[in-house]
């Protein structure tokens, strides 16, 4: 090997080696705070650091998938006289130690290896630690590649790419080649060569007849968060190999059963959590801390599978079995052959930020408030205006103090501005005021250049009535009914409640939160759907639903002679469900854009739904003139052109795991002309046939 080479690959296994030392943090913080129990895998750190709640989730489901199998494995070969398992890559994980606590370990034997510098940094912590120096003593030794040993652990300090070496000293360690073996691999082989890894996959299978492997790793490399977590290995120089190779649970599955072994079961997280982990687990979790980052949670697990892979006896006892009916069911849509293009805002000014709410006040004038950016809440309100040259933004003042708020709504009420309800400032902390946000747009010509200024003033509305309790992640849409015009909040979340069903109206005359009948069955409970004015009513899409699972129905909200009425429209082909999307109305049809969903490869587009028929179509974005990652969740939409052909996005995105906090920059416009055309020539199409059937 070159000596250019060698010293590449040096500086990379350093950095691979780094993984280590956050991931152990992580952990720790993750068991600290009760998500799990390890009272020894703090040892291996000198302080606890709290992580986020998204942080402690992703890790306390990693362990989970894990402990699962390791589980399972060891209820299987319960009737073993011998029984061994061998953790590649294996850092200061603390597995031996906890299982011998919880009196697991009759008949096994663990065996832990990585590279010789941290398998030696990890003797030292076991050396100096009392707790676990004494642990059923070990033995140290000085000189590698054995550091550390008792009759049931085995640590090595070994490259597990030098397949000669590792055979040499795991025999050398007292390892049994013919013994029912389990072994494990977290986020290890995915930062070798793909053909270093393959060849891992393939001498263990070779020999290891009576084993089975387990493996935890990222998948999906090319939508939006893919390519930030991709971005996010590649800066701190650990490249993710086999995952340009191997991108899906399906591609995972095969390679190894191309590689030797004779089984393979392959989930993603979503999978995992939602068919694997008991509810009664699940509440557990999720009243841990308070949690609102919904859209990374789904998407951090739709982008890690657990793997398990089987030969010989072994075979029969699977250590993941899926469940008869998946929670999230592989829904591929039929997609137009032609997707819709998304371009860059004429004037591409930049304006960022999640969990904002926005307002078309006149044809000219967008209004933007509320959000999160990269420097923290945001306090001003922010406007577009649309000038000769194209779109640009601006800071306002307003009379009085913004409270930053994430997840509220803001109405456009016609000759007063618009209106804001709800949000919150922390999952803590909602609110649940009504502000009502007036302007003044003044436009000043000087010479031959023209300019436009604007006052801002906000008030809060005192409403008499039954008023909503406080939330966030709702909707709130301007009705017009018998004269009345009323704003209709439905859905959202609460401190206390995850999801909410209800339905208010607010007399935006006489200031009133209206009692006014609702009849039908009540649509599921939800948060983070959409809602858009329709024939004096509303109709409703998607949303996440109590069960965590998104929702893909479409409800209208119909009036009656006494008030109004529930209706769930028959969509087909369904769309994919989804949340955290925007939707409008064009004529007839609803349009849907963006949104979370579990397992469709790739981000959803556009969906057309034709509210008189039902009838759907579905088109993939064409985000290709768009320099970074677009992400379509957490956003805002508009209509911005008279023509309503075109849908402008503002704002979205999140924190990607562990991976760093991407928004997207700029505003970005879609064309829906196509979608609107096509559908049109569709519906037609399918009536022409229904009459000549007839």
């Amino acid at each position: 090997m070159p000596a250019c080479h060698k010293t590449r690959k040096s500086g990379k296994d350093t950095a691979v080696q780094g993984t280590n030392d956050s991931s152990v943090v992580s952990k720790v913080s993750a068991s600290v705070y009760g998500y799990f129990r390890d009272d020894f895998q703090r040892r291996f750190v000198c302080k606890v650091s709290r992580r986020a709640p998204l942080i402690n989730r992703g890790y306390y489901v990693r362990w989970r998938a894990v402990d699962h199998c390791v589980k399972q494995f060891l209820q299987a070969t319960s009737n073993c006289s011998r029984r061994q398992m061998l953790s590649l890559g294996a850092g200061f994980d603390s597995l031996y130690f906890r299982l011998h606590a919880e009196g697991v370990m009759e008949r096994v034997t663990v065996f832990e290896v990585d590279f010789p510098g941290v398998a030696q940094r990890k003797a030292a912590l076991i050396r100096a630690d009392p707790h676990l120096k004494d642990w059923k003593p070990l033995l140290s030794h000085d000189s590698g590649p054995l550091y550390v040993s008792n009759d049931q652990y085995r640590l090595l300090g070994l490259d597990i790419r030098q397949e000669k070496e590792v055979e040499v000293a795991l025999c050398g360690a007292g390892f049994q080649w013919g013994c029912p073996t389990l072994l494990l691999s977290e986020v290890v082989l995915t930062y070798m060569e793909t053909d270093e890894s393959d060849g891992v996959i393939g001498w263990a299978a070779r020999l290891l007849p009576e084993s089975m492997f387990v493996m935890y790793e990222q998948i999906r490399p090319l939508d939006p968060f893919g390519r930030v977590m991709q971005a996010h290995f590649l800066k701190l120089n650990s490249a993710l190999h086999a995952l340009q190779s191997y991108p899906c649970v399906a591609a995972q599955r095969q390679r190894f059963l191309s590689k030797g072994w004779e089984e393979c079961v392959c989930v993603d997280m979503n999978q995992f959590y939602l068919g694997l982990v008991p509810q009664q687990e699940r509440d557990r979790v999720e009243g841990l801390e308070p949690f609102d980052e919904y859209e990374e949670w789904h998407q951090k697990c739709s982008h890690y599978f657990i793997l398990t892979a089987s030969k010989g006896s072994l075979t029969s006892q699977a250590l993941l079995i899926p469940p008869t009916v998946s929670p999230v069911p592989d829904l591929s849509p039929r997609l137009e052959s032609e997707p819709l293009r998304a371009s860059r805002l004429s004037g591409d000014p930049c304006v960022e930020g999640l969990g904002m709410a926005s307002a078309l006040l006149e044809p000219r004038l967008l209004m933007l408030t509320g959000g999160y950016g990269r420097s923290g809440r945001e306090t001003a309100v922010r406007v577009l205006i649309r000038g000769q040259v194209g779109w640009s933004w601006a800071c306002v003042e307003t009379s009085v103090d913004w409270d930053a708020r994430l997840y509220h709504s803001m109405t456009a009420v016609s000759g007063r501005g618009s209106l804001v309800f709800g949000g919150r400032s922390s999952p803590l902390k909602p609110f649940g005021d009504v502000l009502s946000v007036t302007y003044d747009l003044r436009e000043h010509t000087e010479s031959s250049a023209s300019s436009l200024s604007m006052n801002v003033s906000l008030e809060e509305m005192e409403c008499s009535g039954c008023h909503p309790q406080a939330r966030w992640r709702h909707t709130a849409t301007l009705l017009k009914y018998n004269d009345q015009k009323l704003l209709c909040v439905f859905g959202g979340r609460s401190v206390v409640e995850p999801v909410m069903g209800d339905v208010h109206f607010l007399d935006l005359e006489t200031k009133h939160w209206t009692e006014i009948p609702v009849e039908g069955i009540y649509p599921e409970a939800r948060h983070s759907h959409a809602a858009c004015a329709y024939q004096e009513g509303a109709v409703i899409f998607g949303g996440l639903g109590g069960t965590g699972i998104p929702l893909g129905d479409t409800i209208l909200l119909k009036p009656t002679s006494k008030g109004f009425c529930w209706e769930t429209l028959e969509v087909h082909p369904p769309v994919v469900p989804r949340y955290s999307h925007c939707a409008h109305v064009i004529g007839e049809r609803l349009v849907v854009v963006g949104g979370v969903w579990l397992h469709t490869e790739g981000v959803p587009g556009v969906a057309v739904i034709h509210l008189g028929t039902g009838a759907s179509v579905e088109y993939h974005l064409d985000t290709s003139t768009i320099p970074w990652p677009l992400m379509l969740h957490s956003f805002c939409s508009e209509l911005l052109d008279q023509d309503r052909s075109k849908v402008t996005l503002i704002g979205g995105g999140g924190n990607c795991f562990s991976f760093g906090t991407h928004l997207n920059s700029h505003p970005v416009t879609v064309d829906l002309s196509p979608a609107v055309l096509e559908c049109t020539t569709s519906l037609a199409a399918e009536e022409l046939r229904e009459s000549m059937a007839t």
